[in-house]
């Protein structure tokens, strides 16, 4: 078999196809065009989200954290954390000088060397 024999016979084939086609049944095509009637309504209008779930999330949050009091502390922290940060004590490097490379007064770690830290006893 030679391969225009091949596209011959699929030729005849398409050919058959195309003109015996089938209509649907018209109750078929009415049942089908109302389900997707259907189907683009319900896709056109936003889902509902109940507000109960996410209120049910946010106390689920503030019950792991342990209520209240749990999230007074929290904010504490936080607000130390963010004070240490932009006024620190003495004895701790400012994280400015360290983060823009500025020279300080004193050196941090001045009197160590890096060698001791990183190398191994023996």
């Amino acid at each position: 078999m030679k391969m225009s024999d091949d596209m011959s016979d699929l030729d005849r084939m398409l050919h058959a196809a195309r003109a015996g086609r089938d209509d649907l049944p018209e109750a078929l095509a009415q049942r089908m065009l109302a389900d997707a009637a259907g189907v683009q309504a319900s896709l056109a209008r936003p889902a509902a989200r109940p507000a109960a779930v996410a209120q049910d999330a946010w106390r689920g949050l503030l019950a792991a954290l342990g209520g209240w009091r749990g999230m007074g502390g929290l904010a504490t922290a936080c607000a130390a954390g963010v004070w240490i940060g932009v006024a620190p004590p003495e004895f701790l490097p400012d994280p400015a000088q360290l983060v823009l490379g500025l020279e300080s007064e004193t050196e941090t770690l001045g009197f160590y060397d890096l060698a001791d830290f990183i190398s191994e006893e023996g």
